[in-house]
């Protein structure tokens, strides 16, 4: 089998994977929201401000990603928690048969959220469906305000556009509209939060998605019961 073929046969196995996730997650009404970003971008940071800003009691839990280390899931779960961490050895991407694999032993009707931190990649990890409701790309000011032209997939595939450390906007040459003009390029539709985790701006708005967009789910869900 050539290489394109392989390729092929290795996505149509994911696909079929998180079909079988996406029925589980739904079936147990579980909101599953997928951050992607560069490395540095500010996805662990961004989850700590969640996980602080939620009810203790809330059922959340996290599966975070990374080629080596369990330092984001040492940092995670301070909060109280569940965090399981899937290090992939070198694979740049999380897929479908690790989130299978890390939800092992937890019970799903005992959940209404899952975060899945993805490996900081902007590439890889947007040709591989987890059972995701959302895909979530997140941006930093300190990037270019062209990667969603360099990067059109995860743009196009993502639901929202988290634009992080807008604090610094003040201190790096990064223009803000030009950044939300191309992302609306890529993806019309795309919804976008300016946030900052270091100063705690803008996470009303991120938590009040989050919020909307399980109620979506719960709404789709029971209209189809």
């Amino acid at each position: 089998m050539n290489r394109v073929g392989l390729e092929r046969k290795v996505l149509s196995e994911n696909d079929r994977l998180a079909a079988t996730l996406r029925d589980r997650f739904e079936t147990h009404n579980v909101l599953c929201a997928n951050l992607i970003s560069s490395p540095g971008a500010g996805k662990t940071t961004l989850l700590e401000r969640t996980l602080e800003n939620l009810n203790p009691h809330a059922r959340v839990a996290v599966l975070t990603g990374d080629i080596q280390t369990e330092n984001d899931a040492r940092r995670l779960r301070r909060f109280g928690f569940p965090v399981r961490q899937i290090t992939t050895g070198g694979t740049c991407h999380l897929d479908a048969r690790m989130i299978e694999r890390g939800l092992e032993e937890w019970a799903l009707d005992e959940l209404e959220m899952l975060f899945i931190e993805n490996v900081g990649n902007l590439v890889c990890p947007s040709s591989y469906d987890l059972g995701e409701a959302a895909k979530i790309v997140v941006l930093s000011v300190a990037e270019g305000e062209d990667k969603p032209l360099k990067y059109p997939s995860i743009f196009f595939k993502s639901e929202l556009m988290v634009l992080n450390k807008v604090d610094l906007l003040p201190y790096v040459p990064f223009d803000i509209a030009a950044a939300e003009e191309n992302a609306r390029r890529v993806h019309p539709g795309i919804e976008i939060i300016r946030v900052s985790c270091a100063r705690r701006m803008g996470l009303g708005a991120w938590m009040a998605w989050l919020g909307a967009r399980r109620e979506k789910m719960l709404n789709a869900r029971a209209a189809v019961v």
